[in-house]
């Protein structure tokens, strides 16, 4: 079986900045990856600085060369089984039956995107689909722009597009009326409201919604406001529970990234829903800083023990 002193689950941008982060502390480092970004229909990432637009698929191999030139292991694998081990590590084994000791586990498993179950919805993610103004609203500047109202998130979104383009709809599928003082900023603003539901999205130009009533809207690009839910099966077998927020569902650690479970840390938008690509990266360098302090502070307390036995012989 193979030890390391911390094993990365999810090769990510926080998983392999973290990575860095520890090799560079010549800390081993394996890096376990299950090989679903997140990010994986967008053709670029954006507000990351000096690799702007950079392809997601591009920022990942230049991450994992980055993360190997420090010596982290990493290893295209899911991770099957998880549970401690004896003085306070883990075992991780992978689904080939590979086990993995560590003496610490960092989740850096990401998020998944629950979208509105509209027929059509899930063809058009990560193109003409959004949800984030500033992840890829710029691509759909000055166009006709549609907000998927499931939520309180549709005003909000609403507004930072109109920011945008002066062609904004708000389509209500699933969500209460708009309140008086809402409606009159939407109002003020020129976007439109259009009662639903959203029966259906289609067509291969601008986006095609089929109303309830049997009308047809079109647009360029069309805003929508999934449930962030972060993956969270390895840190549950390792005892850990997620916690629930309006927008979905996280890991919650305390300012470093230290889990309820002892041992066990997270970093990226697993623990902050909002977290774009260079906050999860970011992120993922600070979570690693704290981890090898508390492998330091470990090390330590291991080093006195040994002294202070050795001087009683």
């Amino acid at each position: 079986m193979s030890t390391y002193d911390v094993a990365i689950v999810g090769g990510g941008p926080a998983g392999l900045a973290a990575a860095v982060t520890l090799g560079r502390s010549l800390r081993s480092v394996i890096v376990i990856d299950g090989g679903e970004p997140r990010n994986a229909p967008a053709e670029g990432a954006h507000n990351v600085l000096g690799q702007e637009g950079i392809a997601p698929h591009d920022l990942l191999v230049k991450g994992r060369a980055e993360a190997r030139g420090y010596g982290a292991v990493i290893v295209d694998a899911t991770v099957a089984r998880a549970r401690p081990s004896g003085a306070g590590g883990f075992t991780l084994g992978l689904e080939d039956g590979t086990d993995i000791s560590a003496r610490r586990v960092l989740i850096a498993t990401g998020i998944v995107d629950e979208l509105p179950s509209v027929p059509g919805l899930r063809a058009h993610w990560g193109s003409r689909l959004l949800h984030c103004p500033y992840c890829h609203g710029w691509e759909a500047r000055g166009q006709a722009i549609g907000v998927l109202a499931t939520g309180p998130m549709a005003m909000h979104q609403a507004l930072l597009f109109r920011q945008l383009s002066d062609s904004v709809t708000v389509f209500v599928h699933e969500r209460e009326a708009f309140a008086a003082d809402e409606r009159e900023q939407l109002d003020a603003l020129g976007i439109a409201v259009v009662p639903g539901p959203v029966r259906e999205v289609g067509g291969d130009g601008p986006l095609r919604l089929l109303l309830g009533d049997g009308s047809s809207w079109e647009v360029d690009a069309l805003a929508v406001a999934p449930r962030f839910l972060a993956r969270v099966d390895v840190y549950e077998q390792l005892g850990g529970v997620a916690s629930e927020h309006p927008m979905g569902r996280f890991i919650e650690t305390d300012p470093m990234g230290r889990t309820e479970v002892e041992g066990v840390w997270a970093a990226g938008n697993v623990r902050d829903l909002k977290a774009m690509v260079t906050a999860s990266a970011g992120d993922g360098v600070a979570v690693a800083a704290g981890l090898n302090a508390d492998l330091v502070a470990e090390d330590v307390r291991g080093a006195v023990a040994r002294r202070r036995s050795a001087t009683v012989a």
